[in-house]
């Protein structure tokens, strides 16, 4: 085993898991990723969520009472995922006020299919805000256009977000945009700033996934000797972008009222394509003041052989630019890329959702009790 978690930790970047169960959480499994991996934070997703409670692992007992109550199986499973959240927040509540409130974050998104409804995206963060009842909880609002007016809205209302899949750099200014005004919101209604916090979640694997598909289609050797470099090119230039917005007199005013900055979250970082070094979108996005979630089988793996040296983005952008542009010179569309990430990253979540309705209201009638 290295010291790579704590060397990627002292670069500033958080270490946050990328997956949550019961299980982990009762097994105390969780405390032991916090105590002895540098983790310092949680994200889930409703596929996350599918595969947790389709395990049925720890969620009989739950599942049964809910039967006994007659809920609907929308309700049964909010019930159980912020059950969930909140028991992972608290167990994080530690790291939270160690850092001020920057770490010791657990992530709950939104109904997926909500993801083009900007009313109920706004209706469903502040209800799932409410229901986890934790200050250490982030609400995932997708980056979609009808999520951009979303993240605004419950920013300005006090509520911290972590904004989901950012493919395109042009997304995510408007989204960093979006946070900013939000701000702005927050400070008429005389809120304090300095609560309010954000992730901006940059999808990294699927880039490469991809263009990688279309490189290969193409099939030239210079086509070829582009794989891999899409993705890290990308999140690259979106830390650059992110520097010039938190650099501009607008953020800084806000800074002066208490704010604090949104940072950049490394997402879907787990390596796709096995000709890959496993580790390779955590070494090569090495950069302060970011966020990396990583499922368990990458974090292991860094632990194990990562490639910590450093800050690897700063000073890059030249490069990645070329990068891009190299992949766009061989008629490959970056727009088109990122808007078919983008629609499928919705419909994923939302088959996962789908899913887990199913296999829970399959249990909620498998568990109910018979009348008399």
């Amino acid at each position: 085993m290295t010291d790579a978690l704590k060397r990627l930790s002292d670069e500033g970047v958080a270490i946050w898991l990328d997956d949550l169960s019961r299980k982990r959480i009762t097994s105390g499994n969780l405390a032991e990723l916090i105590d002895q991996q540098h983790v310092v934070g949680v994200t889930t997703n409703p596929t996350i969520f599918q595969k947790a409670i389709s395990s049925g692992d720890g969620y009989q007992q739950q599942v049964s009472d809910l039967a006994a109550r007659k809920v609907t199986v929308e309700e049964a499973i909010r019930m159980i995922t912020t059950a969930d959240v909140r028991d992972a927040a608290d167990i994080l509540r530690p790291v939270f006020d160690a850092t001020g409130g920057q770490d010791g974050r657990v992530s709950i998104e939104v109904d997926p299919r909500l993801a083009h409804n900007t009313t109920a995206t706004i209706a469903e963060a502040k209800q799932l805000a409410w229901l986890v009842d934790r200050p250490n909880t982030l609400i995932k609002i997708p980056a979609t256009k009808a999520g951009l007016p979303a993240i605004t809205e419950v920013i300005g209302l006090g509520i911290s977000v972590n904004v989901t899949l950012i493919f395109s750099l042009e997304r995510y200014r408007a989204v960093m945009d979006a946070y900013l005004a939000g701000l702005e919101k927050a400070k008429e209604r005389g809120l304090d700033l300095s609560l309010i916090r954000s992730v901006a979640s940059f999808f990294v694997s699927r880039v490469d996934t991809e263009i990688d598909k279309r490189l290969n289609d193409v099939g030239t050797d210079e086509a070829k000797a582009l794989r891999g470099k899409a993705a890290v090119a990308n999140a690259r230039l979106a830390y650059q972008a992110y520097e010039e917005v938190f650099s501009t007199a607008r953020w800084s005013a806000l800074e002066s009222a208490g704010a604090n900055k949104q940072r950049p979250l490394w997402a879907s970082t787990g390596v796709k394509d096995p000709a890959y070094k496993d580790t390779l979108y955590v070494d090569d996005l090495v950069a302060p003041n970011t966020v990396n979630t990583m499922p368990e089988a990458t974090l292991v793996a860094v632990e194990d052989h990562g490639g910590i040296t450093g800050d690897t983005i700063t000073g890059t952008y030249e490069q990645a630019r070329a990068d891009l542009d190299a992949v766009e010179k061989l008629g490959i569309s970056y727009d088109d890329v990122v808007q078919v990430l983008e629609d499928e990253g919705v419909e994923k979540f939302a088959a996962s959702w789908n899913d887990l309705l199913k296999s829970t209201q399959a249990e909620l009638e498998r568990l109910a009790p018979s009348e008399g």
